[in-house]
């Protein structure tokens, strides 16, 4: 009998995708090609891509992003493989072969075409993605769409393009012929940005800087329950601000309505900020999720990154994705049907938060702090690659250690493009209880992918005090990464909750200023960080801004005619603390 139940287990595992023991961290670890762009690399030659789409065709998970040449497939979002592909005839001769590609599917076959204002591009077929098996469906897509999205309603069997990319110009869509794919009918102008009531739209590193227009762009539309809810991004891709908002329609050319929660990814603090210019797409489970843009923004505007994030639509429609502690160790799809709060959330928190770190060499002003201090922005770099070069994290106390994520930085890369083949990031971790007497945790020494981002989840959790990860050989430039990032739990005391925390919204006197909100609260005396949460009602605090070592903050993306909700709670190496009464500002 217990054989039989234990059968039934694994056979509902596979089934129903369950993999509650199965984890990820964002930013995701893909090996991410280098920029391609001779003058996007003076200031040193980096990874890049951004405007992410992933759609599940056929049993399998397909990713493709700016500029790649190629794209991802993996069956579990865990593990992705690279397959090489250029998508353009001999005679474009353009950097931007991919650029915020169009995904999509009818039927039985995968839709791919890049962006171009030439009229020339091809769409692209394939009936077998995890292979590189593609055809041009059409020879010259002449609607010549920047950020192009090409959307198939299965109910209804028609075709629609959005499509726009401006400081200037509104989001447009138009129908499709469905024979010929072409365009057909009026081209509607769908959405502009309305800064003067939207806060969050305003360009920016924290939508706070008025000397530029902002930019929408990214156009994804998902269907649910009979309505099309039009995904855009804005205000600039190289911001922490960056986030995607969206309209809602009963049609798919509108008109659109703006929905009263917005943005709806949105992520501007933490380690991985910026969650903008993305698209949204279903599971093995039919359950939601949203990838989108991660910033770094430190050798060129445009370096960026992709992160995932649990989405979803509440009982009343509004759409919704799950950013808090969205850098932290997250579950993959695992049959669970609820994404909001924390129910995607692991628990396992951030042991070494500006904790003590020994290095081997620092070259320059890469200091070692950098790699604690939960900037992604921030780097520490040794003197060389060579082998033995090392960093030594220290967690204060004997932790509980379940997952690690090295996240490398490009300091001195020589790459250009995507290579045909790396040496793979080559180390040891080891971990100890004294500094002194040092086993091996995990043994890369052979490795041979290229895992910029890498994310071990321990078979078996750990329990030590330092960890030590020595160098042995990297692909390309020197050992440098922006975090040495340790999960686990502490042995110590959860933070309190949050006293007088306070929401004060600036007076209606100048116009514009109900965009913005100024926080303040008592200083939690055993807290590494807070959660604010933030909706538009207190029961849908859907927006999350974390923030590390402070107690107060400016935020600046409110919508200027509403009332809003706050909500704060505290966490540190030990877990989260209480979330405080719901705070209203109105």
């Amino acid at each position: 009998m217990k054989k039989i139940f234990l059968l039934l287990i694994i056979v509902c595992s596979i089934t129903f995708g369950y993999s509650q023991n199965k984890t990820y961290c964002n930013p995701i670890n893909i090996d991410y090609g280098y920029c391609p762009i001779p003058n996007f690399v003076t200031q040193g030659k980096h990874r890049a891509t951004a405007d992410p789409v992933i759609t599940f065709f056929k049993g399998e998970y397909y990713l493709f992003s700016t500029n790649q040449w190629g794209y991802w497939h993996s069956k579990d979002m865990s593990d992705w493989k690279f397959i090489p592909r250029k998508f353009l005839r001999p005679e474009h001769k353009v950097y931007d072969e991919l650029c915020a590609p169009s995904v999509s599917f009818i039927n039985d076959t995968l839709l791919v075409v890049g962006s171009t204002h030439t009229k020339e591009f091809p769409i692209w077929m394939s009936t077998k993605p995890d292979g590189d098996n593609w055809k041009e469906l059409v020879h010259k897509f002449e609607a010549g769409a920047w950020d192009p999205s090409i959307f198939w309603d299965k109910d209804t069997d028609e075709l629609y393009l959005y499509y726009g990319s401006s400081n200037l110009y509104p989001l447009y869509g138009v129908k499709l012929n469905r024979k010929t794919f072409q365009p057909e009918g009026e081209v509607i102008p769908l959405l502009a940005l309305n800064d003067d009531e939207h806060g969050w739209e305003r360009f920016g590193e924290h939508n706070d800087n008025t000397f530029m227009q902002p930019f929408t762009e990214g156009a994804f539309v998902t269907k649910h329950n009979g309505k099309y809810y039009l995904q855009y991004g804005a205000p600039g891709t190289e911001f922490s601000g960056y986030a995607d908002g969206v309209y809602v329609s009963d049609k798919p050319l509108g008109p659109f309505e703006y929905q009263a929660f917005n943005p709806f990814s949105y992520k501007p603090g933490g380690f991985a900020r910026g969650a903008g210019h993305g698209a949204t797409y279903q599971d093995v489970n039919n359950d939601y999720w949203h990838v989108s843009t991660v910033v770094l923004a430190t050798k060129n505007n445009f370096e960026r990154r992709l992160g995932i994030w649990p989405a979803g639509f509440d009982n009343d429609g509004v759409m919704y994705s799950n950013t808090a502690y969205g850098d932290y160790p997250t579950y993959l799809p695992s049959g669970k049907k609820e994404h909001t709060g924390l129910a995607s959330f692991t628990g396992w928190m951030l042991l070494n938060f500006n904790k003590p770190v020994q290095v081997s060499s620092t070259l320059g002003g890469f200091q070692a702090n950098y790699l604690t201090d939960e900037d992604i922005k921030t780097y520490w770099s040794a003197k060389t690659a060579n082998k033995g070069e090392y960093i030594i994290s220290d967690l204060g106390e004997v932790s509980t250690i379940n997952a690690i994520q090295l996240n490398y930085a490009d300091q001195d890369a020589d790459i250009m493009g995507k290579p045909a083949t790396t040496t793979g990031h080559k180390y040891i971790i080891y971990h100890s209880n004294d500094g002194k007497k040092w086993t091996v945790l995990v043994d890369k020494s052979k490795n041979d992918k290229d895992v910029p981002h890498d994310y071990i989840e321990l078979a078996k959790p750990a329990r030590a005090r330092y960890l030590k990860l020595e160098n042995i050989k990297m692909p390309t430039g020197k050992f440098a990464l922006s975090g040495f990032r340790i999960f686990g739990r502490g042995a110590g005391e959860k933070p309190a909750a949050v006293q007088n925390f306070v929401p004060l919204r600036a007076a209606p006197r100048i116009k514009g200023e109900r965009r913005n909100v100024w926080f303040k609260w008592q200083q939690e005396p055993n807290a590494d960080g807070y959660v604010i949460y933030f909706g538009k009602d207190p029961q849908k605090l859907y927006g999350s801004i974390m923030v590390y070592g402070k107690n107060e903050y400016y935020f600046s993306g409110l919508d200027r005619t509403d009332a809003y909700y706050f909500a704060i709670e505290p966490f540190n190496a030990n877990g989260i603390g209480p979330r405080s009464e719901v705070k209203k500002a109105e």
